[in-house]
C-alpha cells in the first residue's frame, strides 16, 4: 500500500543525480520545488509541483538517476507509490495516465524548442540533423551535463557512424569513459575538468595558461581566486571564522562563478567545523536549490548527515548516509568508504 510521508520546510525528497529507488511521488498537500538546470540558459530553474499532482515519474519508470532535486517549501504530506503500487494505480485509472502523457509531451516539446533555439543562435542550421545532433552533444559537454552529452555522442555515432564529426564524437566519449560515464547509460560524472578547463571551441588549455588564469582570479581579474585561496589557508591553520567571513564576501560579490561555486562548499564546511549545525544543513540545502550538480555533493551530504547525528537526529543522519551510498555506486570511492564507516558506526550505537 502506497504510504504518506510528513515533510518539513526545508527538507529534501530527492536530490539530482541520486538513484530513484523506484519510487513516485505524489503532493497530497503542500509546496515542493523541483529544482534543475535550463538546457538553454544554463540557469537554475525552479518549478513547483501542483497538489495532486506526480513528480519522480520518469526517472523512476526508466531506472536511470533523478534529473531534479525536489525540495519542501512548505509543510508537505506526499504519498510514496512503489512503481507496481503506480502501475496498479494508473492501469485501473486511464485519466492519470492521459494527464502524465500530456505532461511528458509538453517537457517534449518545450525541450525541442530550446535546442532549436540554441541551434539558431549558435548560427547552426536544425534541419541540418547530423550536425545539430553533434552540436547538441558539444552544448552539453561545454555546459558539464557529461551523461547527456555521453548519450548523445553515442547515439551520434549509431545514426552517422561515418559521418563527417565521427573522430571527434570517438574522441569525446573515450575522455568521458576516463571520467565514468558510459555512453548511452544516463550516469552523472564529476566535474568535467582537463588540467583546468574546457574552451569554448572544445580544445583543452594548457597547464600554464590554466594555472595563470586560476593565480589571477579567472578573466576578469576579480581577485576572487586569491581570496579564496586566503580563505582555504585560514581553513587550514583553524581559523575558520575569519574564513567564513572571507568565502561569503566572494559569494554576495556574485562576480565569478568558478569560485562562488568552491566558495558556496567551504561556507558549509565552515559551520560544521563552528558547530553550527543548524546552519551547516540550513546552508548546504540552500546550495544544493543553486548548484543542483554540484562537484561536491556527495562531501556536502555527508556533513548535513554528520550535523544531524551531532543533534541527535540519528534516523535523519541514517537517511542521509544512505543517500550518498546511493549517489556513489563505486565502494572504493573515498567518500563511500568514510559515509560505510560512519553509518556502521551510528548503526552499533
Amino acid at each position: 500500500m502506497p504510504k504518506t510521508v510528513q515533510y518539513q520546510v526545508g527538507a529534501v525528497v530527492y536530490f539530482q543525480g541520486e538513484s530513484s529507488g523506484e519510487k513516485i511521488y505524489l503532493l497530497k498537500s503542500g509546496m515542493v520545488n523541483l529544482t534543475y538546470q535550463n538546457i538553454e540558459t544554463g540557469a537554475n530553474t525552479s518549478d513547483p509541483v501542483q497538489t495532486g499532482e506526480f513528480f519522480g515519474v520518469k526517472s523512476a519508470l526508466g531506472r536511470y538517476p533523478q534529473e531534479e532535486t525536489a525540495i519542501i517549501t512548505g509543510d508537505s504530506a506526499i504519498i510514496v507509490f512503489t512503481i507496481p503500487e503506480f502501475e496498479q494505480l494508473a492501469s485501473a485509472n486511464t485519466r492519470i495516465i492521459m494527464k502524465m502523457l500530456k505532461v511528458f509531451s509538453n517537457q517534449l516539446r518545450r525541450v525541442h524548442r530550446h535546442i532549436a533555439h540554441i541551434m539558431v543562435k549558435a548560427g547552426d542550421n536544425p534541419e541540418d540533423s547530423e550536425q545539430s545532433l553533434f552540436n547538441v552533444g558539444q552544448y552539453y559537454l561545454k555546459n558539464n551535463r557529461f551523461s547527456q552529452a555521453g548519450y548523445i555522442f553515442s547515439r551520434y555515432l549509431t545514426h552517422y557512424p561515418s559521418g563527417k564529426n565521427a573522430a571527434e564524437a570517438v574522441k569525446y566519449l573515450n575522455f568521458l569513459r576516463t571520467k565514468g560515464v558510459q555512453g548511452e547509460q544516463r550516469v552523472t560524472g564529476t566535474a568535467f575538468k582537463e588540467n583546468g578547463a574546457f574552451k569554448e571551441n572544445g580544445a583543452f588549455k594548457e597547464n600554464g595558461a590554466a594555472a595563470k588564469q586560476e593565480a589571477s582570479g579567472g578573466e576578469d581579474g576579480s581577485g576572487a581566486a586569491q581570496d579564496y585561496y586566503n580563505a582555504t589557508s585560514l581553513i587550514s591553520q583553524g581559523k575558520f571564522q575569519p574564513a567564513l567571513e572571507i568565502l561569503q564576501k566572494i559569494l554576495d560579490a556574485n562576480r565569478d562563478p568558478e569560485y562562488m561555486v568552491k566558495s558556496s562548499y567551504e561556507i558549509g564546511r565552515c559551520f560544521f567545523m563552528l558547530r553550527k549545525f543548524d546552519e551547516c544543513i540550513r546552508h548546504f540545502t540552500l546550495m544544493f536549490t543553486s548548484y543542483p550538480s554540484h562537484p561536491k555533493m556527495g562531501d556536502a551530504l555527508f556533513f548535513i548527515a554528520q550535523s544531524y547525528e551531532n543533534r541527535g537526529k540519528k534516523d535523519k543522519a541514517e537517511a542521509f548516509y544512505r543517500k550518498i551510498l546511493s549517489m556513489v555506486p563505486d565502494g572504493k570511492d573515498p567518500i563511500a568508504i568514510k559515509t560505510k564507516k560512519a553509518l556502521t558506526a551510528l548503526e552499533g550505537v
